[in-house]
């Protein structure tokens, strides 16, 4: 079975391109080509940008693909560029959505695919963009023109990634618990949330590929350990043998201060992230989130120091800075308050 990644080197992609070759298949991966030190294995590489569409188009002009898995589709423009590409040249096109995609609030929880609306607003973009992709495919599905899956994974951390962290801020978390510098956490930090691990969502891709129960459907698929979003924090210190100390900051502050650094914690994350896997594991019975917080976490520390991921030192200034600002607020608020 031949199978294309569009991506591939992503911290989710490159864990696909890895199972689907331990599964006896045949991954094809297309991007730039510049992260083939990454694999530890000979892969079959398109080299190409899918964002110059005429080229794109031409050099898949000869391909012929079991199944296609598109991980860097962002918004209806780019997924219509697939479709129209692979819609006579494979049997099967797997989209990578999110969970970010729905509206807030949810109707309920667990969220369950098929009782939610997707995402109107578009003060999140990167959820509207997703939402506005998936309402693009549903009408691909509902035409009939080729076999369409989505996967909706939530927030996935994963070796490759950048998304550690309130701040997304990586090592700087472990560092700043070992050397006892506070942490900002948004809101409470009591949110639910399931943190997922890019093994496991991996998993998701490779399962539904060519399998004909999953087509025309739409899937979670995430961890289902539920946690508190104060959690990850605490154990990346009980794994570094420090507690850490956290401030708590509004994510709605946060939000409106700087909207393309923090508007996810305010429009997805002050929202539970707490979803139902029963319908993948319905289509899918081999999928099975397997990997606990704890270990997760520990991959990504082992990483960190092993492939000696730097300081975000400017990540590092604005973290100290909202400190800062939070403690002097605390101060003038008791002053404040004093004779009221």
């Amino acid at each position: 079975m031949r199978v294309l990644i569009l991506g591939g080197t992503g911290v989710i992609s490159r864990c696909i391109a890895e199972q689907i070759a331990e599964a006896g298949m045949e991954p094809v991966l297309f991007n730039r080509g510049s992260k083939k030190h990454l694999f530890g294995r000979d892969m079959e590489w398109i080299i190409g940008d899918k964002t110059d569409r005429d080229a794109f188009r031409e050099l898949m002009k000869p391909q012929r693909f079991d199944a296609v898995i598109d991980m860097i589709s962002f918004g209806a423009d780019d997924a219509r560029l697939t479709v129209e590409t692979f819609k006579d040249k494979a049997g099967h096109l797997i989209f990578c959505s999110s969970t970010a995609a729905y509206q807030r609030p949810f109707r309920g929880v667990p969220i369950r695919e098929d009782e939610e609306e997707l995402c109107t607003s578009q003060a999140f973009p990167y959820a509207f963009h997703k939402a506005e992709m998936e309402r693009y495919l549903q009408q691909v599905i509902s035409a009939g023109t080729v076999p369409v899956t989505i996967i909706r994974p939530s927030l996935t951390y994963g070796i490759g990634g950048a998304n550690l962290g309130v701040l997304r801020q990586n090592r700087n978390v472990v560092e700043r618990i070992r050397s006892g510098k506070p942490l900002v956490m948004f809101g409470d930090g009591t949110v639910p949330w399931s943190f997922s691990f890019a093994p496991d969502v991996a998993r998701a891709f490779v399962l539904a590929a060519g399998n004909a129960r999953t087509f025309g459907q739409a899937y979670h698929a995430t961890s289902e350990e539920q946690h508190i979003w104060e959690d990850l924090y605490l154990e990346i210190g009980r794994l570094a043998g420090v507690e850490p100390k956290l401030v708590h900051i509004s994510s709605e502050l946060l939000a409106e201060a700087k909207p393309d650094l923090f508007a996810h914690l305010y429009y997805e994350k002050s929202y539970a992230g707490l979803f139902d896997n029963s319908k993948i594991r319905r289509d899918l019975p081999g999928f099975q989130p397997r990997m606990t917080l704890t270990e997760g976490l520990k991959m990504m520390l082992d990483w960190y120091e092993r492939d000696s991921f730097p300081i975000d030192e400017a990540k590092n200034r604005l973290e100290d800075g909202l400190i800062q600002l939070y403690e002097r607020w605390g101060t003038e608020l008791k002053a404040a308050l004093a004779d009221a």
